[in-house]
């Protein structure tokens, strides 16, 4: 079981996705990820397995949650600087995010 203590060394914010690319070269289906976490922050990439229910389109502008210290992980040829939440639904991935505007950069806990 996890501890407090487990949860509070994740450092989980909001960010804004300000740009989107198709990644063929991805395993399953993703998108390649910029996501604007603030200026304590800054720019982080991601890579998102998000195909099944947003259009690149559709995701420039939308706050996100994540995961920002964990460490930079190697898919293909990119590299992905965050983990971006989502649920696992029948339709596929739902991503989390603030259901009022916040500030980029502010901190989930």
């Amino acid at each position: 079981m996890a501890a407090f203590d487990d949860f509070m060394k994740l450092d989980i914010r909001v960010g804004e996705v300000v740009e989107v690319k198709d990644f063929p070269e991805a395993r399953k289906p993703a998108y390649q990820l910029w996501v604007d976490f603030g200026d304590e922050i800054g720019m982080k990439q991601s890579s998102a397995q998000i195909t099944d229910l947003y259009e690149r389109e559709d995701l420039v502008g939308k706050q996100v949650i994540g995961i920002v210290n964990f460490p930079p992980r190697k898919i293909a040829h990119f590299s992905s600087e965050v983990l971006v939440l989502g649920v696992y639904a029948e339709s596929g991935v739902v991503l989390l995010q603030p259901d009022q505007k916040v500030n980029k950069g502010d901190r989930i806990g």
